[in-house]
């Protein structure tokens, strides 16, 4: 699904990620072969390859610096344009070390991917560009190690557009991406697919359609629940338009399954869950464990997560199963009270692994 803009198709672009990997493979090339690189191949997660062109090269015999501007596409992404860079040094130590440099934040907060004090450079991007320069050095590094820092232009000043700050992401943005690809999305292309991907579930007999946030929700789900592949809906963050054409549709049942930040906010009342409309309400998720019979000291120091994910890491285990199950039974209720009880709605909760976590069921 890309969409359309102007009667032509949407654009996709690159991450932050794929970029900052670029550019470190083109400073590895710099460094070992002593002269300017202006552009890289890069083999993106999924084994695509993309295309960069390397904006800016330096190299001294220690070290080499490269960058990449960030082209997100049509996507209205806030580093559409950031210069990332990279520079490569060699070290005596065996290994790679990835650090961040000025421009990309650093984690100061408990419960993101990167535990703090860590550059905000995440796992799989991490990945990508210790890939990306091994690949580049062609087994000639002959015992050394590399340095690599990644750095931002003007990355600061872009991070006070983001949610960073708030996340406890300090100096920069974050270097993000699984894919390496960013797809921009038109708002009437994604739910014109979803209804016309309804139409196909009808047609086909399903009686229940499942509605995930995403492709990895979309994968647990298939692995648990014994239904055809034309019941699967991605629906993404237009839950509350999925779910009223599921019922204008003539649907008995819809199955919601996600992840707790996405939970949280349809338990909530919000139906939209894009984090520019929606943003998950730590207070509202405490309440809800007061409600757990969890002890009050216990909920006050969940009232410190930042994240939703860092709330449900920081509940001790013997009440995940009780509060997970009843986030789930409060948003089926606000699923189906949203279509007018016109359909059974029932939520499962996963965690990042597809372990389900909590189930709760609603009926007229």
């Amino acid at each position: 699904m890309t969409g359309r803009r102007n009667d032509r198709p949407l654009r996709s672009g690159y991450t932050t990620g794929a970029c900052a990997a670029a550019a470190a493979q083109a400073a590895m090339v710099a460094l070992l072969e002593q002269k300017p690189v202006e552009r890289t191949e890069l083999e993106l997660p999924g084994g695509i390859t993309a295309n960069f062109k390397v904006t800016k090269c330096l190299f001294s015999n220690r070290e080499a610096s490269c960058s990449v501007v960030k082209d997100a596409g049509d996507d209205p992404d806030v580093t559409d344009g950031a210069e990332i860079w990279a520079t490569v040094a060699w070290k005596e130590e065996a290994g790679i070390d990835i650090e961040g440099g000025k421009g990309v934040g650093v984690v100061t907060k408990p419960g993101l991917e990167i535990p703090p004090g860590m550059a905000a450079i995440n796992p799989v991007p991490r990945q990508m560009i210790a890939s990306a320069v091994r690949k580049a050095a062609e087994n000639r590094l002959d015992g050394k190690g590399l340095r690599v820092v990644i750095s931002v232009t003007d990355g600061a000043k872009l991070a006070r557009r983001t949610l960073n700050q708030r996340l406890g992401i300090v100096g920069g943005i974050s270097i993000l991406g699984t894919t390496g690809i960013v797809i921009p999305y038109s708002i009437d292309a994604y739910t014109a697919c979803i209804s016309q991907a309804l139409d196909v579930a009808v047609a086909s007999g399903c009686q229940t359609a499942v509605l995930t946030t995403g492709r990895r929700s979309e994968k647990f789900a298939q692995g648990e629940l014994a239904l055809p592949e034309v019941c699967y809906i991605q629906a993404g963050d237009f839950i509350g338009f999925s779910l009223k054409e599921c019922a204008r549709k003539g649907l008995a049942k819809v199955i919601v399954w996600g992840m707790i930040g996405k939970l949280s906010k349809l338990a909530a009342g919000h139906f939209y869950t894009n984090v520019s409309d929606s943003k998950v309400d730590i207070s509202f998720l405490s309440e809800l464990a007061a409600g757990c019979s969890i002890p009050r000291e216990t909920v006050e120091v969940l009232r410190g997560a930042v994240t939703a994910t860092h709330f449900r890491k920081l509940l001790p285990p013997k009440y995940i199963k009780v509060f997970c199950d009843k986030l789930c039974q409060m948003a089926a209720r606000k699923c189906m009270e949203s279509v007018e009880e016109k359909l059974a709605v029932e939520c499962i909760l996963t965690d990042s692994e597809g372990v389900i976590l909590g189930r709760g069921h609603a009926t007229g």
